[in-house]
């Protein structure tokens, strides 16, 4: 018949984890401060009644020796027999020069005790007859002194009530051992389950999210512990990774068709005149369209390398006060004749206000809205109007840029300021869809608010940013 021997690997397993190294924590240190606690008050205790018996001690011998002063050795011995009647836990004993005791309530007692009659107290071992008769072994403090005549007289104190607190003492004191082990178990019990099942939570999302599933989230149990805390900031940083996941996938996605779209075209033109007639003016053409279709892509990755380098914080800005009035004039100038062409009527309505900020970057922030503005700000059946205006709200400057075209629904206005999010689905209009997603990592640099409102008709784009 084999035995099955333990798991040594789970069992020290078991040893390394928190739980058990807290419980085994607090239950040595709780075990130091009792042994301390309870030897502390075993001593002084002890010192205390030892003190009690030698004051009483002291205080018969001095009645003793009063008796006898007064009385002589008749007083003495009356006094002596009186005394070792009476119950309690006195010693007192009358011996001869010769050491034969001759009154007292000690049978037998060792001899060198009344030859060593220095009257210092000492501890003594000594036989006892109760009321029956029977004979019993004690320890006891005593002092010996020694009469005129020769005569010794023993008085003394039994031990055995300090010997019963002490031993009163090792029993709560094996007591207090196993209620502190009871303590460190359910101390144990009370983190494996409580805490550590938190943080096993915590392990088995975050192997989840290893795996590559970011939807799970941890558990909060209301609390408000720091656990909590804790589960609630990893559960909003998860929900951040996932949108971004999505949003980079969303991005890729864009990136391969707006990029596939122009090359495709490029590649074909280039073909085209190839095989075509050996005309310079034909290569001129094919070339010019070509530099085109570059330049929209360079445009393109321009646009994501600043709003890489405005998110990220890595590009210089230098913040200084600016007239937000002068700004909004300014880019309306820059699209004015734009504008006129195209048959949209571009308004300008400001009010001084200063700003703290970058002029380069507000400006291209107000150029992006409006250059959104005159491409998807057209409705068929009213004349194009775009409203740049500057106003001061509160503590708040906002700049605002307003169409009246079809507008964007609610539900699209958030997800409308990604990166290469357009709402034609064909995506066959120009853009790249960056105008918006640069605005809004403008407005996070800054700490401003960007809404998007309805306009009645079309669509009104605000950009606050608190007044200097």
């Amino acid at each position: 018949m084999r035995l099955a021997l333990p798991n040594m690997a789970g069992l020290g397993r078991f040893f390394r984890t928190t739980a058990v190294k807290l419980s085994l924590t607090y239950l040595v240190a709780f075990t130091i401060f009792v042994l301390f606690l309870v030897g502390y008050i075993s001593h002084a205790t002890s010192n205390l009644l030892t003190e009690q018996l030698r004051e009483a001690v002291d205080a018969e011998v001095r009645g003793l020796r009063n008796q006898y002063d007064v009385g002589g050795m008749q007083r003495v011995a009356f006094a002596i027999d009186s005394l070792s009647r009476r119950p309690g836990a006195g010693l007192y004993v009358l011996a001869d020069a010769s050491g034969n005791l001759l009154v007292g309530n000690v049978s037998d007692i060792p001899t060198w005790v009344l030859d060593a009659a220095n009257e210092q107290l000492r501890p003594v071992d000594y036989t006892r007859a109760d009321d029956e008769g029977v004979r019993t072994h004690h320890v006891a403090l005593v002092r010996v002194f020694t009469l005129d005549n020769g005569f010794r007289v023993l008085v003394g104190r039994d031990v055995g009530e300090r010997e019963r607190f002490r031993g009163i003492i090792r029993q709560a004191f094996r007591a207090i051992i196993i209620v502190m082990i009871l303590l460190g178990g359910i101390t144990w019990w009370f983190v494996s389950r409580r805490v550590l099942k938190r943080i096993d939570q915590v392990t088995a999302t975050s192997q989840r999210i290893v795996a590559g599933d970011l939807s799970g989230r941890l558990p909060v149990a209301g609390t408000g512990d720091e656990f909590d805390r804790l589960a609630e900031s990893l559960n909003g940083m998860l929900t951040r990774i996932d949108e971004l996941m999505r949003g980079l996938k969303e991005v890729s996605d864009n990136i391969a068709h707006d990029l596939k779209t122009p090359l495709t075209r490029m590649r074909n033109r280039v073909e085209g005149a190839l095989a075509g007639a050996s005309d310079v003016d034909a290569y001129r053409g094919a070339l010019e369209r070509t530099i085109d279709e570059c330049d929209g892509l360079i445009k393109t990755f321009d646009a994501l390398l600043t709003i890489a380098r405005v998110e990220s914080g890595n590009r210089p800005v230098t913040m200084e006060r600016l007239d937000a009035a002068g700004i909004a004039a300014e880019v309306a100038e820059l699209y004015e004749p734009v504008a006129e062409e195209e048959g949209v009527a571009l308004s300008l309505q400001t009010e001084p206000a200063e700003i703290v900020g970058s002029r380069e970057l507000l400006a291209q922030a107000l150029a992006n809205l409006v250059d959104n503005a005159l491409k998807y700000g057209r409705a068929a059946d009213r004349p194009a109007e775009i409203r740049l205006s500057v106003r001061r709200i509160g503590t708040e400057v906002a700049l605002s840029v307003a169409d009246n075209g079809p507008g964007i629904p609610a539900a699209d206005r958030e997800r409308v300021l990604g990166r290469f999010v357009r709402l034609e689905a064909s995506r066959s209009a120009p853009g790249s869809g960056l105008g918006l997603a640069l605005v809004a990592a403008i407005a996070h640099q800054y700490g401003a608010h960007l809404h998007l409102d309805d306009a009645a008709p079309g669509l009104m784009v605000t950009l606050s940013l608190p007044s200097a």
